[in-house]
């Protein structure tokens, strides 16, 4: 039995089979060993098949099934993706059609304002990709932009909420590119569908009206925010409608007009002006950014080659540079690979107390070296980072029975494996903001992309560009505002032009060159840990890809540990304690969302149980 069918889980069928009975079913027929067929050929910007009305799904955590796969955090997302693979679309075009339109209903994480990281797999040439749509710094910034004149840090929360955080977008030029370089529709096409859902609105949840009561406080220090999202001055009610015109206008005109409407145009002279000079409610102050319209004529999507790394007979693809997903979560398997070649005992065998323990020991390592090496910078040690050789060597400070001192100190990635070495020195963890989404999606032709955008934190800058209903990013606060430790070069400080570091964790994993699973979640730093955690409890751990997204998580970062609720109430807690780490609430982790790919043109589909008031898996054709 193949790896793919191997995993294939009665339960999850049945509770999709109850769910979805008495459903019409999508226009596409199932066909046996779909993913062979030949992939769409139509040139770039062509519009394929946009008539009928597949049908609606529900939301549910899961669901297996064949034609193409979205997992998103939210059901109207995920329709308007699977809608999209329905009429003739490939993965490319669900995937930007499904985050434009979680930048309508989850405008607080993502949207025209921000940036994010494409991991894609062309079933074409069999070949993985990414592209680079993180946010830019202004031209005139140094390594002393969120200094005071005494050297010391600028305070964060008020540079958040400043014009000072905001960066270039990149959002909308990687929509460009993905559609220009791997999908068939046209931009026109693909962000119909949002501007749609802008203008009639969605249906408020649980996390949309707490998000909004969250940042009212803030929110209401910007008119243009407050019109925008505090109706009648507080969080709109569940249940209700919530319609953006202003972001419909904003979809309209990007559309219509093409993105250079927002780097050469209009739109972007908007968001230049606000950014500089933001509207303020009376006896508000806060600074201006630097951002200028040579800025935004300068901004590139970027295509690059992805971080590619082994485990256990997979091949695992992630983000480069200036994200350090790709390699910490590679660094993080392979020291998990090291720990079971020291200790002689699988992954598989151990406790869960034990797990957990290896797992913490492996994230606070690989952050540890993260911190250090990886940012915008020439010369980054990639290959070094990512090589067994090095994870070997930092494993050789690992005791099963207890936990290394936090911090640990970074290692030496110097291409020379010998000895045991200890580390340098340990360094601090520095602030990441915790919100962004993340998507994945897969076609009948087997094209896979997976996608974590962002606006950095939850709300952004709260900056709301004015007739444009989105808001700005504080992205630049990414940057570390002074050097982790003196004397020890930081490559995350900012400079002109320069990309601040990222967690951002989208990643494809190939067995013999076959999709396999597709994964990601928001999360800020804690995304490294989740995507880790999920990727180890799907292939070690044994558990379905339904709970291991849906398990309690550890977000280990080089510092006190943070925990769910649900770890910390259970037993496993306690066996932590005693070997040593310090755990501490840490909240809701993460909303994993993922696909993997199954034998005979099925897929399955899984998203969050409960967080994020769970999370919305569809396929194209549901088995009944």
């Amino acid at each position: 039995m193949s790896r793919h069918s191997a995993r294939t889980t009665t339960r999850s069928r049945w509770v999709l089979g109850a769910l979805v009975v008495g459903l019409p079913l999508s226009l596409l027929p199932a066909t046996a060993g779909a993913q062979t067929q030949a992939a769409p050929t139509a040139a770039p910007g062509t519009d394929r098949g946009w008539h009928g009305k597949p049908a609606d799904l529900p939301k549910v955590p899961v669901m297996t099934g064949s034609g193409g796969a979205v997992a998103s955090v939210d059901r109207d997302a995920s329709q308007v993706g699977i809608d999209v693979l329905a009429r003739g679309g490939n993965a490319a075009d669900a995937a930007v059609a499904t985050a434009a339109a979680l930048g309508v209903t989850e405008p607080y994480s993502a949207g025209i304002g921000g940036g994010g990281f494409l991991v894609y797999y062309d079933a074409r040439s069999k070949e993985v990709s990414t592209i680079d749509g993180r946010e830019t710094a202004p031209a005139t910034f140094t390594d002393n932009t969120f200094r005071k004149p005494d050297g010391t840090a600028m305070d964060f929360t008020t540079v958040v909420n400043s014009g000072l955080s905001v960066g270039v977008p990149g959002t909308p030029a990687l929509w460009a590119k993905a559609l220009r370089d791997y999908g068939t529709l046209s931009l026109n096409a693909a962000l119909k569908p949002a501007e749609r859902l802008a203008a009639k609105g969605f249906v408020v949840d649980q996390t949309f009206h707490d998000q909004t009561a969250q940042n009212a406080a803030r929110f209401s220090k910007f008119p243009e925010t407050a019109r925008v999202f505090l109706r009648g001055g507080g969080a709109p009610a569940v249940g209700t409608v919530f319609t953006n015109p202003d972001m419909a206008t904003a979809y309209r005109t990007l559309r219509t007009q093409g993105v250079d409407v927002l780097y050469r145009g209009r739109l972007g002279e908007a968001i230049v002006r606000e950014s500089n000079a933001p509207h303020t409610a009376a006896g508000v102050s806060v600074m201006g950014g630097q951002m200028t319209l040579g800025d935004l004529a300068a901004y590139r999507a970027l295509t690059k080659a992805p971080i590619h790394s082994q485990y256990k007979g997979l091949d695992v693809y992630g983000m480069p540079v200036p994200s350090s997903g790709g390699i910490a979560v590679a660094e993080i398997l392979n020291l998990m690979k090291a720990y079971e070649d020291r200790t002689g005992t699988a992954t598989s065998a151990v406790s869960d107390v034990d797990y957990l323990h290896r797992f913490s020991e492996a994230s606070a390592t690989a952050f540890a070296d993260r911190n250090r090496y990886v940012g915008d910078v020439p010369g980054v040690p990639v290959s070094e980072l990512v090589s067994p050789a090095f994870a070997a060597e930092r494993a050789c400070l690992f005791d099963p029975t207890r936990a290394q001192q936090r911090p640990i100190p970074f290692g030496s990635p110097d291409g020379s494996y010998t000895s045991c070495v200890p580390g340098v020195k340990a360094q601090q963890e520095p602030y990441e903001g915790l919100s962004t989404t993340h998507l994945t999606a897969t076609d009948r032709w087997g094209n896979v992309a997976s996608y974590t955008l962002t606006i950095e934190q939850t709300g952004g800058s709260g900056i709301t560009v004015p007739g444009y209903g989105f808001l700005l990013n504080n992205e630049l606060t990414d940057f570390n505002f002074v050097p982790l430790s003196a004397g020890v070069p930081d490559p995350n400080l900012p400079g002109p032009g320069k990309r601040p570091r990222s967690s951002m964790s989208p990643t494809i994993l190939l067995d013999g060159g076959r999709p396999f699973l597709a994964v990601g979640s928001p999360g800020g730093a804690t995304i490294i840990t989740s995507v880790s955690q999920t990727i180890l409890g799907y292939l070690d751990r044994g558990l379905p890809l339904v709970d291991a997204i849906a398990a309690p998580r550890l977000s280990s970062r080089n510092g006190t540990e943070g925990a769910e609720p649900a770890l910390l109430a259970s037993p496993v807690a306690a066996g932590l304690t005693s070997l040593g780490h310090r755990l501490t609430n840490a909240g809701e982790i993460g909303a994993v969302t993922a696909i993997r790919s199954l034998d005979g043109g099925l897929f399955e589909a899984a998203a969050e149980t409960v967080r994020r008031g769970g999370g919305s898996a569809m396929v194209v054709q549901p088995q009944r």
